[in-house]
């Protein structure tokens, strides 16, 4: 008996091990926001300063990027639209012209850190001249067009997140061998992971260990992630549809998809607002996922974002803090290196190949960040404002208004222009994300907003029924279509939570600026 119920609990282990599996990529996707080149030059001067005294830093912004991110999949699951499409629906034109604005100015900013780290990459892997590699990154595009298209089929989602997770797979690998490289002392490991947990005083008390904390809380937490996590967990839901014949799969010169339950049937305070779109609006027929599409995928969606967080994002840049606070603890210039400098220090106090292996490393971050960067560009253009011109031309542009900066920096200033754009980005971004993660917060926080229709016949007496007709008027028993209405707002401990985390992050970023404005520099 007891063998027939271990074998029947392998059994649902395997069953729920193999659906997992099949919700694995967005989480690695969004993921590559939390790493990019960007963050390196932060955890690098946090490492030698601090050793690793700041690596609850980098555990505390996950756990923000952890809140925020499981907002946008709830946002994305429930309501079949990102965060750009949910602001053009439901903002004033004027806010969400200005939200737009701030979006792109973003994208601009991240990007910068991503043509740098990539053109630094290349100049040392393969002696390209910094200006040459800049341009050079322009080609990352032309993979985004044979791999993704945002509301493509699975299987073009499958291959671009399998792209994608090669890259953090090759970039996790170089940060393996880089800390293979380094020459651990006695109780190491003691030290690691009490630098995990709020125990030295230093973190809040001396003014250098706050600002770098600002530092990795601005250069973790990007503002294109939410939009990006919004909008990558619906393939999935489509796909659960049409498996099961709840909506048809549409052929390649017909429209979206419209949701299980017809617009005409929604009630009647709903249907105003989706015909408060301008007529030019794709957002009208936009695909709405069913109810059961959204208890299928809801939870492993979560699951697979913690896991992705967690064990990518914060292993790459506790790594990198942890290969600083080894070797260049102590070391005169290492907190004021640019990520040159990080190159050239790593080869000279580990070796040569450790140099090597860095220089690796944000090749392949500097790609997927910069590819994911310009996919979330595309997002944004077609949710805010509904750019009517072709894909390819839409990320071309996103891509040129992101290395335009870089290329006249370069030109002007040299090597010394790129620490400082590296820093000017991260004061932009600083500025952006309260901006861009307020509405976030208020739409899965609204019970209006977080609305499902369910269809199916079986309906508990305690759950909300709606007997509505094609004009969304109540019906005589003989014409009823018997509607269940299911609200996903936000519980206490997440209202909570995610407004603490926005106070927090405002508070720090608003200190960030402060430092900035006042000379300092990381």
């Amino acid at each position: 008996m007891s063998l027939i119920l271990n074998n029947e609990y392998v059994r649902k282990v395997g069953r729920i091990l193999k659906k997992y599996y099949t919700f694995i990529g967005p989480g690695l996707v969004v993921s590559v926001s939390y790493m990019d080149p960007g963050n390196y030059s932060t955890s690098v001067s946090s490492g030698s300063m601090y050793q690793y005294k700041l690596c609850f830093i980098i555990f505390m912004s996950n756990l923000f990027a952890v809140i925020l991110q499981s907002l946008c999949v709830k946002l994305g699951t429930v309501t079949g639209l990102d965060l750009a499409e949910m602001c053009r629906l439901h903002l004033p034109y004027h806010w969400n012209l200005f939200m737009y604005v701030c979006a792109e100015l973003a994208i601009i900013a991240t990007d910068l850190a991503e043509v740098v780290g990539t053109a630094i990459s290349l100049e040392i892997l393969f002696g390209i001249p910094l200006l040459y590699g800049v341009l050079i990154t322009v080609l990352d595009v032309l993979i985004i067009l044979l791999a993704y298209h945002k509301d493509g089929s699975m299987r073009q989602t499958r291959m671009f997140e399998t792209l994608v997770s090669i890259l953090v797979f090759a970039t996790c690998v170089c940060f393996i061998l880089e800390l293979f490289h380094c020459n651990f002392e006695e109780g190491a490991f003691g030290s690691i992971v009490r630098g995990f947990l709020p125990l030295h005083k230093e973190i809040f008390t001396e003014s250098t260990a706050l600002f770098l904390s600002c530092g990795i809380v601005g250069s973790t937490v990007m503002p294109h992630s939410l939009f990006l996590g919004s909008a990558l967990v619906q393939a999935r839901l489509k796909e659960y549809d049409i498996t099961h014949g709840i909506i048809s799969e549409p052929s390649e010169d017909e429209e979206e998809s419209t949701s299980i339950l017809p617009q005409d049937e929604l009630l009647p305070a709903t249907r105003s607002k989706f015909q408060s779109i301008s007529d030019g609006s794709q957002l009208r027929s936009k695909y709405r996922p069913s109810y059961k599409s959204i208890k299928y995928c809801l939870n492993y969606s979560y699951i697979e974002l913690v896991s992705s967080l967690f064990l990518i994002a914060v292993f790459v840049n506790s790594a990198i803090l942890i290969v600083a606070g080894t070797t260049l603890y102590g070391k005169p210039d290492a907190a004021d290196a640019d990520l040159l400098s990080i190159y050239e220090m790593l080869s000279y106090y580990i070796n040569p190949a450790a140099g090597l292996v860095f220089a690796l490393s944000m090749l392949f971050s500097g790609q997927s960040a910069g590819i994911v960067c310009t996919m979330a560009g595309q997002i944004i253009s077609e949710g805010f404002i509904n750019w009517s011109l072709k894909p390819w031309i839409r990320r071309i542009i996103t891509r040129t208004l992101a290395i335009l900066p870089v290329l006249f920096v370069i030109g002007v200033l040299g090597r010394e222009g790129v620490s400082k754009i590296m820093n000017s980005s991260q004061v932009v971004l600083s500025f952006i994300l309260p901006i861009v993660s307020a509405p976030l917060i208020w739409f899965t926080c609204k019970k209006e907003y977080m609305v499902v229709y369910d269809t199916t016949d079986n309906v508990s007496s305690d759950e909300t029924s709606l007997l509505l007709n094609n004009s969304g008027q109540s019906t005589s028993p003989n014409t009823e279509v018997t509607v269940k209405k299911v609200t996903f707002e936000n519980g206490p401990f997440l209202t909570i939570a995610s407004i603490l985390t926005w106070l927090i992050i405002t508070f720090l970023n608003i200190y960030l600026i402060i430092a900035f404005a006042n000379g300092a520099d990381i």
